[in-house]
């Protein structure tokens, strides 16, 4: 295929190499610039739609807005092109880019996904679909050079914006649970990497337990998935919930140690950073 990318930070360099070692043409346009193995860099971000398809991997909605909506971008697109946008937005901005392509007659698949930049890398993300099946089957080579396996979560493509907020919502209350289950166990004389072990072979053998067990046993936080990126996803759960009218209290506790975590100037570091704040009492540790 013949791919167009828009945005190489850590995520979309991992893919567009991907999709390059995979035999495909592939063209992208970086806002800061920079180089890519396998990749044909270009100057005006309005030839990325001169392709097949189009991968977009910017890091939220405004970023995904201003590069596309407001330059007018999807105008400059090739006939029969399918725009795959693997940014993790709003629902409701989800649903005015559906609304966007569809005047446009484009095809348009959310697909966000599941993993880090090391999981990127290694082509083994899990890739969430939302869209008509037969966009998402133009696009599936694309899709199968990202990721392990692909998930098809039905015609509406918000839908799988709404699971992989809900994902990373889960994976948040996940890491407050560790840190606060070590308050306990510490307490009593169990030694943290100890109580991990337990864990780990016992009830909660599962990669987001097994990631940031180990980030939290060692004490280092160096960014995989920064934390006010986390914080911005939290804030994207809680606007869904409260679109649904309901309240969530377990993702509002999230939220707060998360924004506490950023507060205390922990933004850069990786979003398991939160769980220092459990653990440190609050102490605003530099």
């Amino acid at each position: 295929m013949d791919i167009g990318i828009l945005g190489l930070g850590a995520m979309g360099t991992a893919m567009a190499k991907n999709l390059a070692a995979a035999g495909h043409q592939v063209r992208a346009w970086n806002r800061s610039g920079g180089s890519v193995e396998g990749v044909t860099l270009l100057t005006d971000p309005r030839d990325v739609f001169d392709a097949d398809a189009v991968l977009t991997m910017l890091a939220d909605d405004a970023a995904v807005r201003s590069v596309v909506l407001d330059a007018g971008l999807l105008a400059a697109a090739r006939p029969g092109l399918v725009h795959v946008v693997s940014s993790t937005i709003s629902l409701a901005f989800a649903q005015e880019l559906v609304d966007a392509h569809a005047q446009a007659g484009i095809g348009f698949v959310s697909a966000p996904v599941l993993g880090r930049p090391d999981v990127a890398a290694r082509g083994e993300l899990n890739v969430l679909t939302g869209g008509a099946p037969a966009a998402i089957d133009r696009v599936r080579p694309l899709l199968e050079a990202i990721g392990a396996r692909v998930w098809p979560l039905g015609a509406h493509p918000p839908a799988a914006n709404a699971a992989k907020i809900a994902c990373n919502m889960m994976i948040a209350v996940a890491i407050e649970a560790m840190a606060e289950a070590v308050v306990l166990t510490e307490a009593s004389g169990v030694p943290r990497a100890r109580f991990f072990e337990l864990m780990l072979g016992t009830l909660f053998d599962c990669r987001p337990y097994r990631t940031y067990s180990a980030t939290i046993a060692a004490g280092t936080y160096a960014p995989g998935f920064k934390a006010r990126l986390g914080l911005k996803d939290l804030r994207l759960a809680s606007e869904a919930a409260g679109a649904a009218e309901r309240t969530l209290p377990m993702l509002e506790a999230a939220r707060q140690r998360m924004a506490q975590a950023v507060q205390a100037g922990w933004g850069e570091q990786d979003w398991s950073a939160m769980a220092r704040f459990t653990l440190e009492d609050g102490r605003q540790l530099s």
